[in-house]
């Protein structure tokens, strides 16, 4: 299959927040907020920091551990052996573990770390990259992990389990939702290859965690991708100092608050923190630990500790204490030799609050980048812009912009009227200059006629464009079903759609078309036509 991808500017999609447009553009007012920018320059500052991680064996041994029994591949086998090494960092990407992947953004931010990790490797000789997916199992927002899209179709995993999602069970209704999937996607030429990956992660004796690092081993381990699953006692006991010192000392509450600020004055906030920014997480439980009147709570469990009793708990048991987004950064980096976090754009406006809290705990502030994204059209869809005389990247615009577009384009009349509205300026500068010889007072009375007059203008220019506009309503009607598919709900398609739908079209190779366009430092959106 030949494919083409071309790249444009993010601000040029009109889908990315001011926050991430200026980090991109490297504006001065955000520069307080990060330590190295995403540049080449940036990322060996980030190494001469990472030098002194000391946490490798245990590293190792967990992922070991976590991936005993799996088919390995030899990529993800020597990745993980390499982080022994003292000169090996890592690329690292994070997110929950959604059901089958859940949107195609989590495709691409892990191609992203991929891409970037292979980049350094040949970039920078000395030293070895390894890009490993951090995934967010603790996570207990069950709404926004429980469903995905295919083909514009959603489904819902319909289960009455609570707590962590990465520690829920593969239950009954996960797998009768694999047997609605399949109903969709067996009519496909590889939609039996995608059902097959599906189930082979998602049977009864797997958690979700357990599924997720089954699932991404098959999709990514060819390329060494490492999945980490931090839910473990041994990588929580690395980050015991930290827990500690928000126990006793509140500390990340007042320091992101202070940035908060700061960054307020110019920017929408993403992550609010709260007093202590810990959830205690046992069995299918995670809630919220508060402190009042120097006790200790969580008040839906019926706990309660002194200091000196939630210190013990801590030592005895800290996989029991589980960070949440404004301490969920510092974890991952306690226990990761980490030199760069690729995210999305909330989750780098998030980071952004986070650079003092790092300094606070001592753990080195990582480089970020915005992950790659990608709009996929399919060849039928590419045939179809093309039809209409139009280009894939003009879809970013509204349909009353595409249609403006069409109309300028085809009509050979003019609905125009940019000479007319000059001429009305000019014959009401003559009339405001006689009046003022004639009578002062009546200057006032022709400038509220003169904006009348002009409204009335603008209003008929409006109703030639829509008159013309329905001389092209089978063109009206191609812009609309494009938009529906390639921007569905009037967002990017990667923020809805699942990967399984292109999967089971083109097989495994769409995987690769994926990877072939991801780039590491290029910081700009990608169009992948499929055709």
């Amino acid at each position: 299959m030949e494919t083409h991808c071309s790249y444009i500017p993010y601000q040029q999609t009109g889908y990315f927040s001011k926050l991430v447009i200026d980090y991109l553009n490297n504006k001065e007012q955000l520069k307080i907020f990060y330590n190295h920018p995403p540049t080449i320059d940036g990322l060996k500052d980030s190494i001469n920091q990472r030098k002194n991680f000391k946490h490798r064996h245990i590293l190792v041994e967990q992922l070991q551990k976590q991936y005993k029994g799996l088919n390995i591949s030899d990529k993800t086998s020597a990745s993980i052996q390499l982080l022994l090494q003292e000169n090996t960092f890592t690329i690292t990407t994070a997110h929950q573990p959604n059901i089958f992947t859940g949107p195609l953004y989590v495709i691409y931010k892990i191609f992203h770390a991929i891409k970037l990790a292979e980049e350094l490797n040949h970039q920078l000789k000395n030293f070895s990259f390894v890009p490993v997916y951090y995934m967010g199992s603790e996570d207990a927002d069950l709404d926004e992990l429980n469903n995905i899209t295919i083909n514009q179709r959603k489904y819902v995993w319909q289960t009455k389990q609570t707590g962590a999602v990465g520690r829920m069970k593969v239950d009954k209704p996960l797998l009768q939702l694999v047997n609605e999937i399949e109903g969709q996607l067996s009519v496909l030429p590889y939609g039996s290859e995608m059902l097959t990956l599906f189930r082979d992660a998602y049977n009864d004796s797997n958690t979700i965690q357990q599924a997720t690092l089954l699932l991404l081993n098959k999709l990514f381990g060819d390329y060494g991708l490492v999945v980490l699953i931090p839910d473990n006692a041994a990588l929580k006991k690395l980050f015991q100092p930290v827990i500690e010192k928000e126990l006793k000392e509140q500390f990340s509450y007042k320091t992101v608050t202070e940035t908060a600020k700061q960054l307020s004055s110019n920017y929408k906030l993403q992550a609010n923190g709260r007093a202590i920014n810990l959830f205690y997480l046992i069995d299918d439980k995670r809630e919220r630990i508060e402190i009042q009147n120097t006790k200790y709570q969580v008040r839906s469990l019926n706990k309660e500790w002194s200091l000196n009793e939630i210190l013990l708990e801590l030592d005895e048991h800290p996989e029991r204490f589980s960070p949440n987004v404004i301490l969920r950064g510092i974890y991952q980096e306690t226990i990761l030799p980490n030199i760069a976090f690729i995210g999305g754009g909330g989750e780098l406006a998030y980071w952004l609050e986070l650079k003092q809290v790092f300094n606070e705990a001592n753990i080195p502030y990582p480089v970020l980048l915005l992950r790659n994204s990608f709009l996929l059209v399919d060849e039928k869809q590419y045939q179809t812009i093309k039809k209409i005389n139009l280009k894939v990247e003009d879809f970013f615009k509204d349909e009353h912009a595409l249609m403006k577009m069409i109309v300028d384009k085809n009509s050979l009349n003019s609905y125009a009227l940019n000479g007319e509205f000059k001429k009305f300026e000019e014959l009401y500068t003559v009339l405001e200059n006689r009046s003022t010889n004639i009578d002062v007072t009546l200057t006032n009375h022709i400038e509220t006629l003169k904006i009348k007059a002009l409204k009335k203008l603008v209003e008929l220019e409006k109703k030639l464009l829509r008159a013309e506009k329905r001389k092209y309503s089978e063109q009206q009607q191609h812009i609309k079903g494009l938009k529906s598919l390639l921007f569905p709900n009037n967002s990017l398609q990667e923020r809805t759609e699942n990967i399984s739908g292109f999967y089971s079209l083109y097989g495994r190779q769409i995987l690769d078309i994926i990877y072939n366009n991801s780039k590491g430092l290029l910081q700009q959106f990608g169009i992948i036509n499929l055709i």
